[in-house]
């Protein structure tokens, strides 16, 4: 059964490390997490018309709150709901709900095609701890300042009432 929200057992130990995991940002440069090595990271599988798209309001309240880093990942997989180029996505996201959190160029989350950022956020072998895969848009998983995943939130669950 499927919870709302899932903590890490206490001292567990990841197997391997998040920082190295290879990303493209949503203007298409490369990058990776270890930019963000020191900081608690709220990694979020997104899409522009999904039920749950108004929760960008909310990550860019916590972004600007400057607790958390939210890292948007716009992701196709679930209901075509995020069918935009990534220029389109920048744009309705810039225009709408003024984000200015980092995105990311579009990625699977899950299926053959799976991202290895979401390899690492669901495989207990690389996270430690976690299997639970996005389900749907909006899923988010917390990452503390030394790179271990601590939370998996599902989608129902209003970012800003995320304790940090």
């Amino acid at each position: 059964m499927k919870k709302d929200v899932i903590s890490a057992p206490l001292n567990f130990v990841p197997m391997d490390t998040i920082y190295g995991i290879k990303l493209l940002d949503i203007t298409g440069k490369s990058t990776d997490l270890s930019v963000y090595k020191g900081q608690k990271m709220l990694i979020v599988n997104t899409a522009s018309a999904c039920g749950y798209t108004p929760q960008y309001a909310s990550l860019q309240k916590l972004h600007e709150k400057g607790v958390v880093i939210v890292l948007g990942f716009p992701c196709n997989d679930f209901g075509a709901q995020e069918q935009g180029s990534e220029s389109e996505i920048a744009s309705f996201c810039e225009v709408n709900f003024g984000i200015t959190f980092p995105l990311f160029s579009k990625i699977h989350v899950k299926g053959d095609e799976q991202h290895p950022l979401y390899k690492w956020l669901s495989d207990p072998s690389q996270n430690g701890w976690n299997s639970q895969l996005p389900d749907w848009n909006f899923c988010k998983y917390l990452v503390d300042e030394n790179g271990v995943l601590v939370k998996y939130f599902s989608s129902a669950i209003d970012p800003e009432t995320i304790e940090f």
